[in-house]
């Protein structure tokens, strides 16, 4: 049986939603291993005059604890 563990990651990208998650993962990489979902919680952007600049993610990570 394995042990899971979800934590809850902020990221953002001036992308897209998509490299935003990307992102979220490669962070998060860094220090957590045997990373096997991601779940995209809340997506939001921010507008700079009438463009989006900046696109953000909120998302649950889970990883198997060893």
């Amino acid at each position: 049986m394995a042990v899971l563990k979800v934590i809850e990651v902020l990221a953002s990208s001036n992308k897209s939603w998509e490299q935003a998650t990307a992102n979220a993962v490669k962070e998060a990489s860094k220090t957590i291993k045997n990373i096997r979902s991601v779940y995209v919680n809340e997506q939001s952007a921010v507008v700079t005059g009438d463009t989006v600049s900046e696109f953000r993610v909120n998302v649950k990570i889970t990883f198997e604890v060893k």
